[in-house]
């Protein structure tokens, strides 16, 4: 199979990159990334692999390489909210203009299609509601960044509708591992942490997440790119809920600190409450199970990844607390 994967230098697309070299040696891979600050070609270090360095929305570009591929997997997303209501003309071109460019290449060349998306676009729940999000829940965004990401899994549907795409489209749950961008909760918690700075989690700290290995994440596309019912969606989750605050303690444990040593700060605007995601139609209809079912040593072992590779991350560190430093954060 001959794959050609956008935004393959981020965070999860070059975990994909990484374990499908490692699991699926026969796939022959094309990395289409346009590397802003969160795409670094040293994620991609080592692995065989052909990366052209570019934008989405280019419409010659992108016609030339899925022309190539026997199927695209659409990572390439601008997805941090808090940018996306500093400016949100980044998300509007890369997850709006970008994917429609994506979809017109694959209809033109009759390439399947499998698009990454969040679980964001559906808004968020009630702290004490048992409800989580299915296939089915209606798209409810709350910032710039999920609700072009909910444009473009319409724009996804659309065109398996009206123009026969063999497409499938996976809402997740937020993810963690090795990779990720500093300006992410979890690797900014880390690495503040290996500078003895205490975490700062917005509001009270009550705010809900369903956590996700990364790895399960890209395990996961596999099931459904390979097995997948044409024009469904697949919701990724690993029934792995915890405020903000209880990941933040957890981190503190894990290095040997005072679990209550958190400094609470201003929350942001429009910051949902409770994300939860029901994958039964994952489980149930492709088989997929997570293989990190323990949060707390998924943690560690990201943990211990941040303190091995402090010359992967430590270039951006400065950057992106100067940014939250200014929006006081």
């Amino acid at each position: 199979m001959r794959l050609l994967v956008t935004g393959g230098a981020g965070f999860i697309g070059s975990n994909f990159v990484r374990l499908t070299t490692a699991e699926r040696p026969d796939v022959s891979m094309t990395v289409l990334d346009r590397l802003t600050y969160a795409g670094d070609r040293r994620s991609l270090d080592g692995l065989p692999i052909r990366f052209v360095e570019g934008d989405i929305a280019d419409r010659d570009l992108v016609e030339e390489l899925v022309r190539e591929a026997d199927a695209v997997v659409h990572f390439a997303a601008e997805s941090h909210n808090d940018n996306s209501i500093a400016d949100p003309s980044p998300f509007v071109h890369t997850n709006l203009v970008g994917t429609f460019t994506l979809l017109e290449a694959a209809r033109r060349h009759g390439t399947r299609f499998h698009h990454i998306s969040t679980d964001e676009v559906y808004g968020d729940l009630q702290l004490d509601d048992p409800a989580r999000f299915t296939p089915e829940t209606p798209y409810n965004p709350s910032s710039p960044y999920s609700s072009t990401k909910a444009g473009s899994d319409l724009l996804v549907r659309a065109w398996v509708r009206s123009f026969g795409l063999e497409a499938t489209i996976s809402n997740c749950s937020n993810n963690y591992g090795p990779y990720q961008h500093v300006e992410k909760f979890i690797p900014r918690q880390i690495t503040g942490l290996i500078d003895g700075v205490r975490p700062r989690v917005y509001g009270s700290g009550a705010n809900v997440r369903d956590w996700i290995h990364v790895d399960d994440h890209n395990r996961a596309v596999w099931s459904v790119l390979e097995r997948g019912r044409i024009g469904e969606t697949y919701l990724i989750g690993a029934d792995c809920e915890l405020s903000n605050l209880e990941v933040a303690r957890a981190l503190l444990e894990a290095f040997g600190r005072d679990p209550d040593d958190i400094e609470l700060v201003a929350d942001r605007p429009g910051h949902d409450l409770r994300y939860a995601i029901d994958a039964s139609r994952l489980r149930d209809e492709l088989g997929w199970r997570p293989s990190h079912p323990s949060f707390r040593d998924g943690l560690l072992s990201t943990v211990d990844w941040y303190r091995e590779n402090e010359e992967w991350w430590r270039p951006a560190k400065a950057a992106v607390e100067a940014s939250y430093a200014a929006r006081h954060q």
